[in-house]
């Protein structure tokens, strides 16, 4: 593997912009391109599934706290222990085939057999209808999501295919083959390069729900289209993993390894519950977990409660997916500007420095949002002045405050998370990743999910809301706690973890039972 403390220093603008060196492209340039497809999918995957669940008949954001804390975390759980066991019973590159075609296979069913025949697999729109009418209105939200299932069921797959491919399958790969020299220079990379599959996804959903417009069932299109791209994006990625495993893996230069990363073995170091309580008591991986859970609650809380104004201004899913596109677009250029910015605060400032940056926009850009929500009323007036109104500018300010929190995920806390794995041994990098950024993940965005549901669940008792159907905007001051709670908790998780990462810096020891 290349060293870069031997080499000599890059000029000043390169140092900025690409510092690597011509001979560590072969590395480089396809571990970027790897990132570049898993993240398009999961841009294309994520403006679907939003569009199609709060879109669909008797739905709307208010059951995204339902999916995600009884659907979405029981599924990641599931996925844990099957990717555990194939760790012990395949080699690494095996698993990364089986898993990613496993995603791809279902969502080229989804597209081109389950959606045309939705007659078939939903009960009519009216049926539900009558069971949300005739239930109190506490299971009015998981009543759509049965009268839905297939959509709900694509949304589950969906939020998985981000944390098994994105922040498993490709950071675990990374870490495997990567040394600290190199993660400090290449991951910054590989996120800038990925960022232009915001803009192509951003693009790609535009394009199509322009040339499906005036046709008798244009989602059916636009989804159509969408479900192809994403399974042939998903047969690149594989394609790729394996010109690594044969060009760059086989080169000195870049892995020296005497065995490939991941390769099976012919018995386990441990099992899986050995390896789960080994995790449960390393303070160190519970600090990661702390930054992935908080990161999931925090973001979640405002997303909801945006989503559903966006509903108010796109009612249907072709148009919904439209505005997402554009979303994604606009992520993508920021997430460009702050990937550059952010690779250079890695190299010139401390690791906390870095990873105190996303918590703390969080917190101030969540409380320009939550306050607007909370006394939109006030601005009543004002707005009308500029030709607007309070949704529009609820929209707008939550897509712009969402645009920063997505840009510095991407650009530092991604990375800055990823760097506190490398210390890790081998079995601890696989086993420990996937219970962090799997369970610990979805876990994060559970518990926002639970918290809402709860509110949505206590609230919609008739002794509450008397008969009124109860709505996330109406929980925004209950939110806004949640939100500035966790985000200091975050920020403490920072610091704790930086002064850990020092000391394993200093002892240059190994860090699981720290």
């Amino acid at each position: 593997m290349s060293d870069s403390d031997t080499m000599p220093e890059f000029g000043k603008i390169r140092k900025f912009f690409f510092p690597i060196y011509g001979f560590e492209v072969k590395k480089a340039l396809p571990m970027g391109l790897m990132f570049f497809f898993i993240l398009f999918n999961y841009t294309c995957l994520r403006n679907m599934k939003d569009a199609m669940i709060i879109t669909a008949p008797n739905s709307g954001a208010e059951v995204l706290p339902f999916l995600k804390a009884f659907l979405v975390m029981p599924s990641a759980i599931l996925f844990t222990l099957l990717y555990a066991k194939g760790s012990d019973t395949m080699s690494s590159e095996n698993l990364f085939y089986v898993t990613i075609g496993f995603f791809i296979i279902f969502f080229g069913l989804f597209g081109f057999v389950i959606y045309p025949h939705l007659d078939f697999f939903h009960p009519a729109a009216a049926t539900v209808a009558y069971w949300q009418d005739n239930c109190s209105g506490s299971v009015r939200w998981p009543l759509a999501i049965l009268g839905n299932w297939s959509f709900a069921l694509f949304y589950v797959m969906s939020e998985l295919w981000g944390s098994a491919t994105l922040s498993l399958l490709f950071w675990q790969f990374a870490n495997q083959i990567c040394k600290t020299s190199e993660a400090k220079r290449f991951y910054s990379f590989f996120g800038l390069l990925a960022q232009f599959s915001l803009l192509l996804a951003g693009e790609v959903a535009d394009y199509f729900s322009k040339i499906s417009r005036g046709l008798p069932d244009p989602w059916a299109v636009s989804l159509r289209w969408l479900m192809g791209i994403v399974v042939v994006s998903g047969i690149v990625l594989m394609g790729i993993h394996r010109w690594i495993y044969k060009y760059v893996l086989t080169d000195k230069r870049f892995y020296d390894k005497p065995e490939l990363p991941g390769a099976k073995k012919k018995k386990a170091k441990m099992g899986f519950w050995q390896s789960m309580m080994f995790i449960v008591t390393s303070p160190y991986l519970g600090l990661i977990a702390a930054l992935v859970i908080c990161y999931g609650i925090g973001v979640n809380v405002i997303e909801g409660l945006w989503k559903g104004q966006v509903k108010l201004m796109h009612s249907n899913a072709n148009e919904f997916n439209a505005f997402m596109g554009r979303y994604s677009f606009y992520t993508g250029i920021a997430s460009m500007i702050v990937m550059v910015i952010g690779g250079n605060i890695l190299r010139k400032f401390s690791w906390f420095t870095a990873a105190a940056i996303t918590p703390a926009l969080t917190l101030v850009a969540g409380s320009i949002f939550f306050s607007f929500i909370i006394w939109r009323n006030d601005f009543v007036g004002v707005l009308a002045q500029i030709g607007t109104n309070p949704i529009t500018a609820a929209v707008f300010i939550g897509s712009v405050i969402l645009i920063l929190a997505k840009a510095t995920k991407y650009a530092l806390f991604d990375l800055t998370k990823e760097m506190a794995y490398i210390p890790l041994d081998d079995e601890m990098k696989v086993k420990g990743k996937v219970v962090v950024e799997v369970i610990g993940g979805r876990l994060g965005k559970a518990s926002g999910a639970w918290l809402q549901s709860g509110l949505l669940m206590i609230f919609g008792l008739n002794v509450f809301s008397h008969g009124k159907k109860v709505e996330l905007i109406s929980l925004a001051p209950y939110l806004f706690g949640i939100l500035v709670t966790i985000c200091l908790v975050w920020l403490l998780a920072v610091r704790a973890l930086s002064k850990k990462i020092a000391a394993v810096t200093a002892a240059g020891s190994n860090v699981v039972n720290t």
